[in-house]
């Protein structure tokens, strides 16, 4: 299966920055396994103290945003399931800063948070790649806006990369100095 990318009618303007950057990675069925491998070479050698380590007083730890990386991912999953089954239940939208908030994953060990997310990514994987062409052209709605299931699956991808160049732009590179 190959994928195309998603027409902007497909998702909701804001996810056009998640979009962008997964349809920059040319397949983005050949992504989603490598951000695994890409999570755990940038964070795996993390102590679970370093990786409580916030580049400001109002950020989230990396602990934090690998545990936002989770939920986001399960979110945004169930979105993908619900839509491509055709299933017309709008679905409701969420608050990032409340989920993380209420999550404490600085108490958790940053190698279960890192284990977590290769888990839910490759249920992912298996999912999207046993989607019909059918499934995937599916659209619903979610946070009051139409998404297709492509686009979601897109957004996944996009999400990743997002944070993924804020830890190397924020976290990583404030670490060294």
């Amino acid at each position: 299966m190959k994928l195309t990318p998603p027409a902007p009618e497909e998702y909701a303007p804001y996810y056009g920055a998640y979009v962008g950057p997964a349809t920059a990675r040319r397949d983005v069925l050949a992504a989603l396994p490598k951000q695994i491998d890409e999570l755990n070479a940038a964070l795996g050698k993390f102590t679970d103290e370093q990786a409580r380590f916030k580049f400001g007083p109002a950020e989230w730890s990396i602990k934090e945003l690998v545990g936002h990386l989770n939920d986001v991912e399960r979110i945004f999953s169930y979105r993908l399931l619900c839509i491509s089954r055709n299933d017309k239940t709008p679905l409701p939208g969420f608050e990032q800063d409340d989920y993380v908030r209420e999550a404490s994953f600085d108490d958790r060990p940053l190698g279960e948070l890192l284990a977590e997310f290769e888990h839910l990514r490759r249920a992912n994987i298996l999912a999207i790649k046993n989607m019909s062409e059918t499934a995937i052209d599916q659209r619903g709605t979610a946070s009051g806006y139409t998404f297709s299931a492509r686009a979601l699956i897109y957004i996944l991808v996009g999400h990743v990369e997002h944070h993924m160049t804020s830890l190397h732009e924020n976290y990583l590179s404030a670490m060294k100095s």
